[in-house]
C-alpha cells in the first residue's frame, strides 16, 4: 500500500509540473503573439504603461480584448514571480513598470510613480 501511495504521488507531481511548463510556455506563446498588436497600440498613444506594470487606455479603448488579455497574463506573470521572490505582485509589477519605463521608445506614455503621464 505505501509503495502505491509513494507511485500515485510521483506520478501527481510529475503531471502537475507538465501542466505547470506547459501552461507557462502557452502564457508566453499568447504574450509573444499578442506584442505586434500591444506594439501598435501604444505607438498609437491609445493605451499607455501604468506605474503598476499594465497597460492602462489613454483614449478611445480600442482592442480593449487585446489590453484585458494582456493585463491579465501579465497579473499571472507577476503572482508567480512573487511566489519564486517571497514579494507581492503589486511590488513585481511596480519593478515592472520601472523596467519598461527604461526601455519604451520614444513616443511611449508612461505613468510617473506620482501617477502624472508623461510621453517618452
Amino acid at each position: 500500500m505505501r509503495n502505491k501511495t509513494t507511485l500515485i504521488l510521483i506520478v501527481t507531481l510529475a503531471v502537475t509540473l507538465f501542466a505547470g511548463a506547459a501552461l507557462a510556455q502557452s502564457l508566453k506563446d499568447r504574450m509573444i503573439a499578442r506584442k505586434p498588436a500591444v506594439a501598435a497600440l501604444l505607438a498609437q498613444g491609445a493605451v499607455g504603461e501604468n506605474n503598476q506594470g499594465y497597460l492602462e487606455f489613454r483614449g478611445a479603448k480600442k482592442q480593449a480584448d487585446v489590453v484585458a488579455a494582456e493585463n491579465q497574463d501579465r497579473a499571472t506573470v507577476y503572482r508567480a514571480i512573487a511566489r519564486k521572490t517571497g514579494t507581492t505582485p503589486d511590488l513585481v509589477g511596480q519593478r515592472r513598470a520601472a523596467q519598461i519605463a527604461e526601455t519604451a521608445p520614444s513616443g511611449t506614455w508612461l505613468q510617473k510613480p506620482d501617477g502624472g503621464w508623461y510621453q517618452k
